[in-house]
C-alpha cells in the first residue's frame, strides 16, 4: 500500500488579493505575504503525511524568474499559467478533478467559491479535505462542502512574520484582553 499525500492546491493570487483589498486595504510589502514554507510545512504536520505544494500562478509575458525559483527552494512544483479567462481558477479546478481518481487528501488554499462543486466532489470516501484561508472571507459555498476542515492561514497556520490588523470574531475560550489594551 503506498502512503497517502496531501495535494496543497495555492491560488496565491486570490490569497494575496484578499490581504491587499480586505485585509491591508493597500497592496503587501514583501514582508507583509505569507511564508509559503510555513504553509508547506503546515499541510505535513497537520495531516501526518507527505504533501505536494501546488503554487498556481497566471503570468503574462515572462515568467517572475526569482519568485519561482523561491517556490522551488520551498519544495513547492509551480505551476505558470497563460491565457484567456481566470486561467488559475481553470487550473485548480481541473486539478481538483484529476483528484478525484486518486487516493489522495487535498488543502485548498483559496478563499473562492468557484472551487465548491469540486470540492463537494471530492468529498467522502475516507478522502480528508483543508481549507486554507482568512477565515473571516471563506466563501459560504466552501464553508459548505461535507467534511472540509478549515485552518486559518495567519492564526492556525502561523504563515506570517506580524500580526495582521484584522478583525474577526473571537471564541470566549480564546480572548486575551492583553491583545486589546
Amino acid at each position: 500500500m503506498t502512503e497517502r499525500t496531501t495535494y496543497l492546491l495555492v491560488d496565491g493570487e486570490n490569497i494575496d488579493a484578499t490581504l491587499g483589498q480586505s485585509v491591508l486595504g493597500r497592496r503587501p510589502d514583501p514582508h507583509e505575504r505569507p511564508r509559503w514554507n510555513v504553509l508547506l510545512d503546515f499541510a505535513e504536520q497537520e495531516w501526518q503525511q507527505p504533501a505536494k505544494g501546488l503554487f498556481f500562478l497566471a503570468v503574462q509575458e515572462t515568467l517572475p524568474m526569482s519568485f519561482v525559483q523561491a517556490l522551488l527552494a520551498m519544495g513547492y512544483t509551480p505551476v505558470p499559467l497563460q491565457g484567456e479567462g481566470k486561467v488559475v481558477d481553470i487550473a485548480i479546478q481541473r486539478t481538483a478533478e484529476a483528484l478525484r481518481d486518486r487516493d489522495d487528501d487535498v488543502m485548498l488554499v483559496s478563499h473562492d467559491g468557484d472551487f465548491a462543486p469540486q470540492m463537494t466532489a471530492l468529498a467522502g470516501n475516507g478522502r480528508r479535505l483543508g481549507l486554507v484561508a482568512f477565515g473571516e472571507f471563506i466563501a459560504t459555498s466552501l464553508r459548505q462542502v461535507p467534511g472540509i476542515e478549515t485552518f486559518d492561514l495567519e492564526y492556525e497556520v502561523g504563515a506570517f512574520t506580524s500580526r495582521l490588523p484584522r478583525v474577526r470574531v473571537i471564541s470566549i475560550d480564546e480572548f486575551d484582553p492583553a491583545q486589546f489594551l
